[in-house]
């Protein structure tokens, strides 16, 4: 999609909020997933269509970026931005996902090979069902994009992003280069269902209502091996 202008040659901002509109809801319903329960669709809308209202006064056709991505990044930073001055991660959050995680790193240097969901929960000490409310508990701990904690005024450092560095460095390439090797590799060990969830949500960009009519669950177990793999993720790459 593309931006339309007026026969004036500005913007035409009405016809562009409508049509990109959809775009910041679906943005919020795959964030959502990623947070507490405490976080409403709502909030997250409100302060998607103002940095829809950022991109839209700010972005230049340059660089070769399309609106559409301009946008995307603009809509997620103002999400963000309004998740971290409410202090959107409680702290019984931040513990569950302690929790878990060390619960999966211990097994795994142990075990020699990813634990399963029973063997997590004996570790923790807890029936198989409380395991599966911590998880939910634990929803919101999880992995971000990095880009995503830029500054949200930033247009420039998006853009420097994207375009072509004309000075890479050739130490922090190779850094990262194997981090995305052992990302790779972490994700390859998951278990087929967490790794199928993790395929569908992140590659195939499903929802959650989604996904779960998929593996004929619900969405709130849906949610609980989301939120174990990225545990197991989390775990696998705590060295970097």
């Amino acid at each position: 999609m593309t931006v339309t202008y007026t026969r004036a040659g500005t913007l035409d901002r009405e016809a562009a909020t409508r049509r990109y509109a959809p775009l910041v809801r679906r943005i919020a319903h795959h964030l959502l997933a990623r947070l507490p329960a405490s976080v409403e669709l709502d909030d997250l809308l409100q302060a998607g269509m103002v940095g829809l209202m950022e991109a839209l006064a700010r972005y230049e056709d340059v660089h070769g970026v399309q609106f559409e991505t301009y946008a995307a990044q603009r809509i997620r930073g103002a999400m963000l931005d309004g998740l971290r001055a409410q202090d959107w991660m409680p702290r019984g959050v931040r513990r569950a996902q302690r929790r878990i995680d060390a619960a999966v790193q211990a097994l795994e240097h142990r075990l020699g090979r990813p634990p399963a969901e029973s063997e997590i929960a004996r570790e923790l000490g807890l029936s198989l069902e409380a395991y599966r409310d911590l998880l939910q508990e634990a929803r919101g701990a999880q992995v971000l994009f990095y880009e995503d904690f830029v500054e949200a005024d930033a247009g420039s450092e998006f853009i420097a992003r994207a375009a072509p560095d004309p000075a890479p460095d050739p130490l922090e390439r190779l850094r990262d280069k194997r981090f995305r090797a052992a990302l790779v590799a972490a994700i390859e060990r998951l278990p087929e269902r967490e790794k199928a969830v993790m395929g569908m949500y992140y590659e195939q960009e499903m929802n959650l209502r989604e996904i779960a009519e998929v593996l004929g669950v619900t969405e709130s177990r849906v949610c609980q091996i989301h939120s174990q793999a990225v545990a197991r993720l989390r775990a696998a790459l705590k060295d970097w």
